[in-house]
């Protein structure tokens, strides 16, 4: 259903965007060969969107920290760049601020679950998978690989897409520091 769902939606934002400039720069990047949009293309990909909206921040305890680097290990193997790894991460600070949460009885959103609140119910895995920090984070980085044009999208966007959370504007607050700890970790 997730699927269907984002699915959906992306076609959507794709029919907006395809119909705001079809006629126009795509029917012209068309006909031009493609070493001439190579350059462009890595120009784009290099630079990092700037954090939207105010910014939050908490401190990090060991095992939230730990969870911040098997997020990255986790990106790394699937051979992501930092920008996967930062989305990430500020969904996950959003989520369970890092923590990887079991079952919270009544104060529980449905069956939600680990460091992203997947739900095994969704078809995100078993409880057991879910709270693997390297399996939930996996899950995340496939259903972010499957919307097209994550790397340049605002974080916010790109998180709601995969997550499709009740409040979809939540990410954005966490995107600084979720840079910092990748530019922290990630070569660590």
């Amino acid at each position: 259903m997730n699927t269907i769902f984002r699915k959906s939606m992306l076609s959507v934002a794709g029919l907006a965007f395809a119909g705001g400039v079809f006629a126009g720069p795509i029917a012209a990047h068309a006909a031009s060969p493609a070493v001439d949009a190579k350059p462009v293309a890595v120009a784009v990909q290099s630079a990092a969107p700037k954090p939207q909206g105010d910014q939050s921040h908490i401190s990090l305890n060991d095992e939230q920290t730990a969870n911040v680097k098997a997020i990255i290990a986790a990106t790394k193997k699937a051979g992501l760049p930092e920008r996967a790894a930062v989305i990430s991460i500020a969904t996950s600070l959003q989520e369970s601020k890092l923590e990887n949460l079991g079952h919270l009885g009544d104060a529980n959103d449905h069956d939600s679950l680990g460091l992203f609140q997947q739900r095994p119910t969704s078809g995100w895995g078993t409880p057991e998978q879910i709270t693997n920090p390297e399996y939930s984070t996996t899950a995340f980085l496939k259903g972010l690989k499957q919307v097209d044009g994550w790397q340049d999208m605002a974080l916010t966007d790109a998180a709601q897409t995969v997550q499709v959370s009740a409040y979809p504007d939540a990410y954005a607050q966490w995107e600084q520091q979720a840079t910092d700890l990748v530019g922290q970790y990630w070569n660590s």
